[in-house]
């Protein structure tokens, strides 16, 4: 399968016609639908779909999910070894209205942010990370909007953060509130 051939495991619509060269929608549809059926791919959220052949994990289908968007507060803090615990739902942040995704019993949260404080993030594969140090502000920005349970540091690893750039991103931020957490931090 051309799918598999070219090492594709997250696709569009539009990636599939142009892929297959259709044209016509009703083919397109139908074709989309026979694999459905046989099991070969599986419609994620409208429009977008998971060839079940492959191996994606669950950060590049969240990241596919909705765009813009990158990993960031339990997930990425969990990621790095920051935040102990496990968090039933996969956390994200968007430029987006904030949304809900439930698919094969796991949450792909993503929550909404400034688009001036979209920053701070990686791209690792096919997915985009915060970093250390923005992930953590991420998760005290969302907890001081009453978003989020609040940071509890006994429970947080700070010493693999880099204290410099944790403050150069906490004036960047532009928040006295931002800044005082960090300050406790480091």
């Amino acid at each position: 399968m051309t799918l598999q051939k070219q090492n594709i495991s997250l696709f569009a619509i539009s990636d599939f016609a142009r892929l297959f060269d259709l044209k016509n929608s009703n083919t397109l549809y139908k074709k989309i639908q026979r694999l459905e059926n046989q099991k070969i791919i599986k419609k994620l959220i409208n429009g977008k779909y998971l060839f079940l052949l492959s191996h994606a994990d669950e950060f590049s289908i969240a990241h596919f999910i909705l765009n813009p968007s990158y990993i960031s507060l339990e997930s990425a803090l969990s990621f790095y070894g920051i935040m102990t615990g496990f968090s039933y739902s996969l956390t994200s942040v968007t430029t987006r209205p904030p949304k809900t995704i439930l698919l094969d019993n796991k949450e792909y949260s993503y929550s909404r942010i400034n688009p001036s404080l979209f920053w701070g993030y990686e791209k690792n594969g096919q997915f985009l990370i915060a970093n250390k140090e923005k992930a953590l502000l991420d998760y005290c920005y969302f907890s001081l909007k009453g978003l989020r349970t609040p940071i509890d540091f006994d429970e947080i690893d700070t010493t693999q953060l880099d204290n410099r750039k944790l403050s150069e991103y906490a004036h960047r931020w532009g928040d006295k509130r931002i800044v005082k957490i960090i300050k406790n931090i480091i």
